[in-house]
């Protein structure tokens, strides 16, 4: 996740609570502010929040570095500073197949948008020239200069470079990312992995207030994810702790794009759904789903293969029951490694909803017997497709990340 920010206006004290946007709409937080809580709570770390219910990403408690982590071989933490009336950011994520962008306010109130396809073929140069284009279009539109992008891959946060993104060509190894968009851009530009970047907008904004430890599953073109603990982001020493999606799975499984055999991307992808509805469609086992796509295959997607499982192909049914148990076998590892009270899954295979996510609660519950899996909450994205961005708006308003002093002595 990519961001850039440039703050204007006056300063205010942001005790109007949290804030954030769904469908185009605000909506207000479960419960109302902690009393006495001024912005973020002061253990904001990790390019992440300890959000209690009704806190907001901004305010001069982000300032600090209690509990920072080690990234890119040195401790960082995220920072910011006062949160001012009238300041917006700009959130770009960086996905395989689109790149969305938002321009919003500290609270996560959207005030402009925008969505094109990524081309990843014509390599890093034109998408990062169609990036910065999209953020002056962004400014354009809200009337104000901003903000943060999102990367899906490992990335040097450091230095601003692209490490390995292994859905793009080339895999963008060493891409000088920040400093070839920021003059483009004529903003500040801070990276973040898209999913990393999606679990702080969940953290932030969505299911994830108040909640202690949380894992967060975004599934799409790929497969990424990320981890909470104690309510902060962790991100671990390359900033690629979360790479829940290249768990193995199935040993000696179908081959992944990281290198490795049978991980959970390589089983349980939009594309690796979507390559089994095609070849239940050839093989003559799918009627329902020729029917729903017209006889297209390239028309097959998770959601015409939920329509057609809804119509009665039981073998597109079983398709997906068998990506929901791949998917909870996965979630029940995160469950006995790290007993979180929040499991929450993003991304485009997401929106299936209970028709994947029954799947997944039951598959966990069957696996998991050393712990009361069923104080384990299970949830869909508050924020659906806008997780990332908001992650990147929230990465943004807090001013990115810097290195922070060594840690004292307990």
């Amino acid at each position: 996740m990519l961001g850039v920010t440039r703050v204007e206006g006056r300063s205010r004290d942001g005790r109007d609570g949290l804030q954030g946007v769904f469908a185009g709409r605000r909506f207000a937080p479960d419960r109302p502010p902690e009393p006495g809580r001024r912005g973020l709570p002061s253990s904001l770390t990790d390019v992440g929040v300890a959000a209690s219910p009704g806190t907001v990403l901004s305010a001069p408690d982000a300032v600090g570095y209690d509990g920072a982590v080690r990234v890119g071989g040195g401790p960082m933490s995220v920072v910011g500073g006062p949160r001012t009336l009238g300041a917006l950011y700009a959130g770009i994520d960086l996905g395989g197949t689109n790149i969305a962008g938002v321009m919003a306010d500290a609270d996560g109130l959207v005030r402009a948008e925008a969505n094109e396809p990524t081309r990843s073929e014509e390599g890093p140069d034109g998408v990062l020239t169609r990036i910065a284009r999209m953020i002056d279009a962004l400014a354009g539109e809200a009337g104000a200069r901003p903000s943060a992008v999102g990367v899906p891959g490992l990335v040097d946060l450091e230095r601003g470079r692209t490490r390995f993104l292994p859905n793009f060509p080339t895999q963008w190894r060493d891409v000088p990312v920040r400093d070839a968009l920021a003059p483009r851009a004529g903003c500040e530009v801070h990276l973040l992995n898209d999913a990393r970047a999606a679990t702080l907008g969940e953290l932030t904004y969505g299911h994830g207030r108040g909640s202690g430890t949380m894992v967060f599953f975004s599934v799409g073109t790929g497969v990424g994810g990320g981890v909470a603990i104690d309510g902060r982001l962790r991100l671990g020493p390359l900033g690629a702790a979360g790479e829940l999606g290249h768990q193995t799975i199935v040993p000696d499984g179908p081959l992944c794009g990281c290198g490795n055999r049978g991980c959970l991307e390589a089983l349980a992808s939009g594309p690796a759904l979507a390559a089994e509805g095609v070849r239940l469609v050839l093989s003559g086992q799918a009627p329902r789903l020729r029917e729903t796509v017209g006889g297209d295959l390239a028309a097959v997607t998770p959601g015409t293969m939920a329509e057609a499982a809804a119509a009665g192909d039981a073998a597109v049914r079983a398709a997906i029951d068998r990506v929901a148990a791949y998917l909870g076998v996965g979630a029940a590892n995160m469950v006995v490694a790290l007993h979180p009270d929040l499991v929450v899954f993003g991304g485009g295979v997401a929106e299936l909803g209970d028709l994947l996510l029954d799947g997944v609660r039951a598959e966990v519950r069957r696996r998991v017997g050393m712990l009361p899996a069923g104080s384990v909450r299970i949830d869909r994205s508050l924020l659906g497709a806008r997780a990332g961005v908001l992650g990147a708006v929230a990465l943004a308003a807090a001013g990115g990340l810097r290195p922070a002093p060594p840690a004292r002595p307990m």
